[in-house]
């Protein structure tokens, strides 16, 4: 497939991936497919008349609504926190049988596929529930994405709980299928200050079995817990790319790739735009303060490991496009473009439009590098 504009040009003679879509669990996806020992206490789905259809989850204080989850292509004076059920939502968000006709609806050949809920289980503080919920799910998306895997490329989820279970998550998504991992924001009981971070060399074998094993690790957003922001709640949403600003400052700066020097990694759904000023930023901590602040011992500058090991994903971001126009910077080594579908913040169904007037500024090999190449290249797609 060769995506084309309205006009019937081609945006790129290269098939379009999307590297950050989701799924919608369905209300069997836990309570099916987890441990017995952990079936009673399951996340599940519960009715309500006015909220619509919610996933409660034991130990979270509030449950997670249905409805921004899968609103894609909702105009924006119809996006409501609550109130929608799994009858009102895209089907292709659970059913795979008919997620190839909203890929072509929306000029997209493949996708990287994200969980939905299992970015809010991310957060629970019980790392043992956690873990159980997370292999339930690669059961689940395994199962989903064997559908088609010409075109559904799922990502499975760890806890992270220690160095040798992570790696055996690792293997057990590859026998599954899977393409990667979405990590949690912080590493098992790392919340306690009872897990070292992930810029601790207690993780390099991990991060070998990650390449090893071609898995790659995706960072996504709102698993990293709450950011703090002021003013109104529409604040908030300024406050979201900060967890991934500080996983790549912790992993560059902590040396992860000064010491595994094969590594990439995927941050994702926190926009591109922003990270010029911030790998200069890097560097000017490094040259001026490293001294007095401290940092792992570097031969290179941040903005190098950037631009070597650090994947971003963005969806309607113009300023991203206009950053690769930095003609001493290869920005457009960095980006991978995604549709987010079906969540509230897609492009899906207008992405061609949009991609056809966002990319006029970029060359032909600039466009196959967002639009296909570097995410191919990371997944080891055909």
């Amino acid at each position: 497939m060769t995506a084309t504009d309205t006009t019937g040009t081609a945006i790129v003679d290269r098939p379009i991936i999307s590297a950050d879509s989701h799924i919608t669990e369905p209300p069997n996806c836990y309570i099916d497919y987890i441990d017995p020992k952990y079936r009673d206490e399951a996340p599940h789905v519960i009715r309500d008349e006015v909220k619509g259809d919610l996933f409660v989850v034991p130990g979270m204080r509030s449950p997670i609504a249905l409805s921004l989850s899968s609103a894609a292509g909702i105009p924006p004076e119809q996006l409501q926190e609550m109130g929608r059920t799994f009858d009102e939502v895209h089907q292709s968000g659970f059913k795979p049988e008919t997620r190839a006709a909203d890929q072509d609806r929306d000029g997209v050949a493949g996708e990287i596929i994200y969980p939905t809920v299992g970015m809010m289980l991310c957060n629970h503080k019980d790392v043992d529930y956690k873990d159980a919920c997370f292999k339930a799910y690669n059961r689940w998306i395994s199962e989903y994405c064997a559908y088609d895997h010409s075109r559904l490329y799922g990502l499975g989820q760890t806890a992270a709980a220690t160095v040798e279970t992570a790696i055996f998550d690792l293997e057990q998504m590859k026998a599954q299928g899977l393409r990667g991992v979405m990590m949690p924001g912080y590493p098992g009981d790392a919340y306690r200050g009872n897990t070292p971070d992930y810029d601790d060399p207690y993780w390099d074998p991990f991060y070998q079995a990650s390449v090893d094993l071609g898995m790659p690790l995706g960072f996504h957003i709102l698993t990293m817990g709450a950011q703090r922001h002021r003013g109104p709640k529409s604040a908030s949403f300024m406050s979201i790319v900060r967890g991934n600003q500080d996983v790549i400052a912790m992993m560059v700066m902590g040396g992860v790739f000064e010491r595994n020097p094969q590594l990439v990694i995927a941050c994702t759904e926190a926009d591109a735009g922003w990270v010029p000023h911030f790998m200069y930023r890097m560097d000017h901590a490094i040259k001026r303060h490293s001294n007095w602040m401290g940092a792992a011992a570097l031969s290179r500058l941040p903005s190098e490991y950037c631009l070597d090991h650090v994947r971003l994903t963005f969806q309607d971001d113009w300023v991203a496009f206009k950053m690769c126009r930095l003609d001493d910077t290869p920005i457009h080594k960095m980006l991978m473009w995604a549709n987010d579908f079906p969540h509230s913040d897609s492009t899906w169904p207008w992405s061609q439009e949009m991609l056809a007037e966002q990319t006029t500024m970029l060359t032909e090999d600039e466009k196959r590098a967002i639009l296909h190449d570097n995410v191919a290249e990371l997944y080891g797609l055909d």
